[in-house]
């Protein structure tokens, strides 16, 4: 068997078990097995040794990379202020991050349940007032505001990270008997794998000068909707919306002629209109797979079923 034709997850190298560290909607834990096919040979055979991904999320690709090959530089990026910061503590100050996580967990869980909620609610309006724009609380203790931000996303209703368009975070509290709150030893295991690379708030753009023909590129930008009641791309202020995607195509294109390995991942509006060819028209002349997901953000139970999405790659 070619490696090519293996999927994850198989045996990482020694060492080598990060995984991500926040559930994040539209993370790629469920296609993983689909992208391993279709990763490049260069990957494979160690031509490829730089790996850029500038929109990181929960990181499902990039820990599986860092976990599985020998890539030597990588290279993440979001526009996603707390995200970038949190992938900075844990690469920087892990230790604090995790004692402070544990201290939360401690106060958290020997509550009963109008006590976790107040908890929950008391904490996220510490969290938003340290960093919404015009509140005038910039942060000054990172590793407390990671903490925060991963205790409400592992006790927050479905696991979401949502913010409104001022930038809050506005998710209710999930009211769960057991989350797990603080895994020290995945922490340690994610900050062992940052340690070679470059974390950088910033547009997808801002990647330009890492990517030579020795990289590896994959792109997981915010989904286009492709109906009203599945639109979720609410991780930033600013939507991403078609001119978004028009200009990200135009960036794709222009690495692509730089001589790097292209992957990106969207959503296939042909689930909900056969003719619509958005993206197939966006990115004529690459190679273009539909491959199965299951819908986990919809208003409708019964529409969260299978689907297809789709894989962009150059090669």
């Amino acid at each position: 068997m070619h490696p090519k034709q293996l999927q994850f997850p198989f045996a990482p190298k020694e060492g080598k078990r990060a995984k991500p560290f926040l559930k994040w909607a539209g993370g790629k834990g469920q296609l993983l097995g689909q992208i391993g096919q279709r990763l490049p040979a260069g990957l494979w055979e160690g031509g490829l040794t730089k790996y850029a991904e500038p929109f990181i999320g929960g990181g499902a690709v990039f820990f599986q990379i860092a976990n599985h090959f020998n890539v030597r530089e990588f290279y993440i990026s979001d526009m996603n202020e707390d995200l970038v910061l949190a992938y900075r503590t844990i690469k920087e100050q892990v230790k604090l991050l995790i004692d402070s996580l544990e201290e939360i967990e401690r106060r958290y869980i020997v509550l009963d349940s109008e006590g976790r909620r107040q908890f929950y609610y008391e904490t996220r309006e510490l969290f938003n007032h340290e960093r919404s724009p015009g509140r005038g609380a910039a942060v000054e203790d990172h590793t407390a505001h990671v903490a925060r931000l991963i205790f409400l996303n592992r006790t927050c209703f479905n696991g979401l990270y949502r913010v409104n368009s001022q930038g809050e975070f506005n998710v209710p509290h999930g009211n769960y008997r057991n989350p797990g709150i603080c895994d020290a030893a995945n922490l340690r295991s994610v900050s062992h794998s940052l340690q070679n690379t470059e974390i950088r708030f910033g547009d997808f753009t801002s990647c330009r000068s890492f990517v030579d023909e020795n990289t590896f590129v994959y792109m997981d930008p915010p989904y286009r909707p492709i109906s009203k009641t599945a639109n979720f791309n609410s991780f930033y202020m600013s939507p991403f919306d078609d001119g978004e995607q028009r200009r990200l195509a135009l960036f794709y294109q222009e690495l692509g002629n730089a001589g790097a390995k292209l992957m990106l991942s969207n959503s296939d509006p042909q689930n909900e209109n056969p003719h619509d060819s958005f993206f197939h028209d966006l990115y004529a002349g690459f190679s273009i797979h539909k491959v199965s997901a299951s819908r986990r953000i919809n208003s409708n139970g019964a529409k969260r079923g299978p689907i297809t999405e789709l894989l962009i790659a150059n090669y």
